[in-house]
């Protein structure tokens, strides 16, 4: 874009540069202080961060944005530029309806939180955790409240727009209502089954360093440039950095490997999204990831779509071999049984697929009430429990630490966050279906070891979109039709009923 004839634009476009680059720093900041930094370096980590929360938050509020805004709108610009206008609007508007101190307030409290967390949960201290959670709470609540008086919306929708875009606790409560219908059923059906299925399962101990070498095999097979990015442990895993600067981790144990195989393919699939954005939008809002839903529906495609396919646990066993030595539950169609197997457990990062949805739904229908005033923190585990039991029929009572515990999320304030793991879940299944439409052959392909099928369609229609067109419209030119939860259903009676 020419900057003569479009100068207010070229403005924006320069401040924008600027927070891409302050935002780097506070990945890598909050990075370390997940993986590296020494415990008593959190408070000074807490304040730092916080610091630097408030210096973008001046920035995205700089009186003259809204001025260039207006004159950029009257300016001569591509469609690329207006959808870039567009997404800096947004983000203006939602800056600017935030005070810096509320701002500054919740970076601090939730680095404090999690960071109390992480002893915490181990303990099963759930009074201690409460200490630290009911300012995040309340600091959330004047979040989404300030939020909804700006934008019309209610409080937890003005939460999750900024996680998803255009959903609606009403489209969600449509979907979810939809899923609690049948899932029951599906879970039944699955387990009976599968009862009749021989299953082993592979025989421990797994060095941690064997995995470590499988970990970087399997996610250079799954393209991820080590060049731009790397892998670490910490308690919970996750995605951070930018995408010349990706920070994954993952966590460890010697007695399954699969935990943190599994969880590394998740996080490459995020990654893959990331490092694939087209670079020369990098730095605008235009090329960051559309949508958190659709950024977990590369980590599902990536995880459960792929991975947990017949065919391509069949290029795994090999590896497992290979790092692990021989052993007869190695085998690939043993291994495939015990991937898919549908157990409903206490844990949401370990979920079977089928379950999973289950884990979400409870955690969208806690929230939510949470952020509305209708329920205060302490009713958590009791409704935790109460939800437990009538989705999965599991007893969590005084199980904080396998229960209301086990996430990251709420403790550093991400309210809002978990629809966007089942819509995610909906999205994969409904990409996967567009390419076997496609590419009747995928499962062979992928069997033979050619990724290239899958890779190329996510670059051509989800990477290489990034956030130019609207969700609405990148789902229906990606697979044809609107989000159509179908194929989610259809994807799990396939795979758990008729296999």
């Amino acid at each position: 874009m020419n900057a003569t004839a479009a100068p207010a634009y070229a403005e924006l476009a320069r401040v924008y540069t600027r927070l891409y680059r302050y935002q780097h720093l506070g990945a890598i900041a909050g990075w370390d202080r997940n993986t590296m930094m020494p415990a008593k370096g959190n408070e000074a980590r807490a304040a730092a961060e916080a610091e630097l929360a408030a210096l973008i938050h001046r920035t995205r509020t700089d009186p003259r944005l809204g001025q260039w805004l207006e004159g950029a709108e009257r300016e001569p610009l591509d469609e690329l530029a207006r959808a870039n206008l567009r997404e800096i609007r947004r983000d203006w508007r939602e800056a600017n309806a935030l005070p810096e101190r509320l701002v500054e307030a919740k970076t601090l409290a939730g680095a404090r939180c999690e960071h109390a967390w992480r002893s915490q949960r181990p303990a099963n201290d759930w009074q201690g955790f409460l200490a630290n959670f009911r300012e995040v709470v309340k600091l959330a609540r004047e979040e989404a409240r300030l939020l909804a008086d700006d934008s019309g919306l209610a409080p937890y929708d003005a939460l999750m727009d900024r996680f998803e875009p255009g959903v609606r606790a009403a489209d969600i409560d449509r979907m979810f209502g939809a899923v609690r219908q049948w899932l029951p059923e599906l879970i039944a059906q699955a387990q009976a089954r599968q009862s009749r299925e021989q299953v082993m399962v592979p025989q421990g101990p797994f060095p941690v360093a064997a995995q470590r070498a499988l970990n970087r095999e399997v996610m250079t097979l799954l393209g991820f440039d080590f060049e731009a990015g790397r892998l670490d442990e910490s308690a919970h895993p996750f995605s951070g950095g930018v995408p010349e600067d990706l920070r994954l981790t993952t966590r460890y144990s010697e007695d399954d490997f699969a935990r943190s195989l599994l969880g590394t393919i998740h996080e490459t699939g995020h990654a893959r999204y990331e490092q694939n954005l087209p670079r020369g939008w990098l730095g605008q809002p235009v090329g960051n990831a559309r949508s958190f839903g659709i950024h977990e529906s590369q980590s599902l495609s990536f995880e459960m779509q792929l991975a947990r396919g017949r065919p391509f646990v069949g290029l795994l066993a090999p590896l497992l071999r290979k790092h692990f030595g021989d052993q007869p539950a190695f085998d690939p169609d043993n291994l495939y049984r015990l991937w898919t197997r549908v157990r409903p457990g206490f844990i949401r990062v370990d979920a079977d697929e089928v379950t999973y949805p289950a884990h979400v739904i409870l955690r969208y229908e806690i929230e939510r009430p949470l952020i509305e005033g209708d329920i205060e923190a302490e009713d958590i585990p009791g409704l935790w429990d109460e939800k437990m039991r009538s989705l999965l029929g599991l007893d969590t009572r005084g199980n904080y630490r396998d229960g209301c515990l086990q996430d990251v999320h709420w403790t550093e304030g991400a309210f809002g966050y978990f629809p966007s793991y089942t819509l995610g879940a909906m999205y994969a299944a409904q990409w996967f279906a567009a390419l076997r439409q496609k590419l009747p052959d995928l499962d062979a392909r992928i069997a033979a070891g050619d990724l290239e099928p899958v890779f190329g369609w996510m670059r051509e229609h989800i990477w290489s979109q990034a956030s130019f067109l609207e969700t609405p419209e990148l789902v229906r030119r990606a697979s044809g039709e609107a989000l159509n939860p179908r194929h989610f259903r259809a994807h799990l009676e396939r795979r758990y009923l008729r296999r």
